[in-house]
């Protein structure tokens, strides 16, 4: 069974950093793109990041390009997504899901998502 488990979340002030980790178990991580989502109240779900299943493709959305970045490391089946210079906007939860093929920008095109971890840019 695919799982997908984010980790990592919490509290950070602004300027501060934090990294994301997205642990698979129950299937080849290999095969899979990665995305990284996050939903703020009231707001709908948008992907910030997606990487290929090699790792050589990377996608960043504006609003995070610069300051987050996304990798794989699949001999642990672990995604990071290391975000730096957080900003109160930045607050969300964020989700990691898993697709075959080619990353997509639409969460619909996601078929497996984990359960997401809190993240909270405050002073």
């Amino acid at each position: 069974q695919l799982q997908l488990v984010e980790s990592g979340g919490g509290l950070v002030q602004p300027g501060g950093s934090l990294r994301l980790s997205c642990a698979a178990s129950g299937f080849t991580l290999d095969d899979y793109v990665i995305g990284w989502f996050r939903q703020a109240p009231g707001k709908e779900r948008e992907r910030i990041s997606c990487i290929s299943s090699s790792g050589t493709y990377t996608a960043y959305a504006d609003s995070v390009k610069g300051r987050f970045t996304i990798s794989r490391d699949n001999a642990k089946k672990t995604v990071y997504l290391q975000m730096n210079s957080l900003k109160p906007e930045d607050t969300a939860v964020y989700y990691c899901a898993a697709r075959r093929y080619a990353c997509q920008q639409s969460p619909q095109f996601f078929a497996s998502w984990g359960q997401g971890t809190q993240v909270t840019v405050s002073s």
